[in-house]
Order: C-alpha cells, then structure tokens, then sequence
C-alpha cells in the first residue's frame, strides 16, 4: 500500500502539472471506485478547475474550485498518473479528460482503491476523516512521543495505528525503528521517553528521505508522471529476512506485529528497558 512518502510525491507532481487546469470530461469504467452515487460524482467534478493537490494521511486530495474536494485512496494498488495522452487500459478506473487534452487517470488492479467528491466542507463529517491522528512531518517528536508514552501496546502497532500517527505504515515503520534500535514487538510502556523522542525524530528522518527520493517502488507504486520510486535501494531490513544486518552483521528475523510482517535484527535492536 502507498504510505506517505507515495502519496506525498504523487500530490506535489500532480499539483505542479494540474493546476489551473479544467476538468473538462470524467469516464466512470468501474463504479465501485467512486463512492459517490455517478451522476453526483459528475455533477461535482465535469467543469471545474483544479486548485491545489496535496495529501492528509494516506490520502490523495484536489482541491477544485466551487469548494469541491476530490479523495484519492490508493489502497494497495492504485495508481493516479497524468499524462499527454492515453489509451484505455485494462486496470484504468476512472478518466478525467482535462481542458488542454491530458488525461488524469486513476487505475487500481485489485479494485480496493477508491474515489470520491465532497462539497463544502462535508469532508470533515467523514469518519475516516475525523479519526486520522497527527502528520508526522508536522507534529513534534516530543508530542508524538507523549502520545504513546505508558501505553501497553507494542510500538509497531502504535506506529501503525492511523489514529496516533497519520501516514505510516509497514516500511517505514520497520525502518524508522531499525534506526532508532528498537523492536517492533517492544511494548511503548517499556521503551524510556527520550528513546521514543529518538524513534518519532528517526521516523521524520526516515519519511523525508523517502520523499526526497520518489518513494519506495515494490509492486504498483509510480509517481504522477509513471515513474518508480528508489527508497527501496536504502532499505535496511524492510523485506528482508535472512539476510545480514547492515550494522551488526546478525541475521535478520520476522514476526508478525499488529498483523504485518514485521523484519528487524535480534541483535541490536532492543526489547525492553
């Protein structure tokens, strides 16, 4: 799944190429990836320029004039590329046709992934919206740190937990507490204030370094203009178990943790203080 840094990179190039530009035509090639009823969604979106495009979280938003507000989650496949030109695809979901001829296309091979248009500030009545935590890029390490500290759960699912820090998941969970020397199965109550203060500066770290270089490209993940990313080739223990850790030279192991696979070095990252 598309974490922050993704999601990150996709907003600013598609930002750069799409502003000011007019939605001119949209094709809806599979329903259940607009949650909204098609011809509300139609209505909202045919006509209107966009804005500004930027991320919350996991999500993808454009901003379009009118107050209009379009969410992009790309769950575990999808994609939005924007491009000159472009025939229909297999996996294409939906199209936007733009007023200078490019299209927008948002394509998602599993069908997980999902659009949907908010008018006014309906938005902020959503659910999903109203639980997400903190933006790790913006809110202190210390103010995070508090948030989890004294807590029993372990602090790869806390990491995980959309609610207490928006954005992160598997990978740069994973490296940002291999950094930080920790164990993903170490429960927060046991880990000393400063070393969390340590772990959420480590994940800052780790998030802006992913974004400064594209994102991380495992399966599906390009950015706006079809390109993969390259954090993967700065990977220190994500997905890879059995081999040797790049800083002590012990094997790597995996566990599950809040469900995820979870890689990290038995000899130097810690469990418990």
């Amino acid at each position: 799944m598309p974490e922050l840094p993704e999601v990150e990179t996709i907003a600013r190039g598609l930002h750069r190429s799409l502003q000011g530009r007019r939605i001119e035509s949209v094709d809806v090639y599979w329903e259940g990836s607009v949650h909204n009823e098609q011809p509300e969604f139609l209505a909202r979106v045919q006509g209107r320029a966009v804005v500004r495009t930027h991320r919350r979280a996991k999500l993808l938003l454009m901003d379009l004039e009118g107050g209009i507000r379009l969410a992009f989650h790309l769950k575990m496949t999808g994609r939005v590329v924007h491009e000159a030109e472009r025939e229909r695809q297999p996996h294409d979901r939906v199209r936007f046709t733009l007023d200078n001829g490019s299209v927008l296309t948002f394509a998602d091979v599993r069908k997980f992934g999902y659009v949907r248009a908010f008018a006014d500030r309906e938005i902020e009545e959503w659910k999903f919206w109203r639980t997400l935590g903190p933006e790790p890029l913006e809110a202190s390490a210390e103010s995070l740190a508090e948030s989890v500290r004294g807590r029993a759960a372990r602090i790869k699912a806390l990491l995980l937990d959309q609610s207490v820090v928006a954005g992160v998941g598997n990978i740069y969970a994973d490296e940002s507490l291999f950094r930080a020397r920790l164990r993903p199965d170490c429960k927060a109550c046991c880990i000393p204030y400063d070393r969390l203060v340590e772990l959420f500066n480590h994940l800052k770290e780790v998030l802006e370094q992913a974004i400064a270089e594209n994102g991380s490209s495992i399966r599906d993940y390009v950015n706006a203009d079809g390109d993969a990313g390259a954090f993967q080739n700065s990977f220190n223990v994500y997905g890879k178990k059995g081999e040797s850790c790049p800083r002590c030279g012990c094997g790597l192991t995996a566990r599950k943790v809040a469900g995820r696979t979870s890689t990290f070095c038995p000899g130097c990252q810690e469990d418990a203080f």
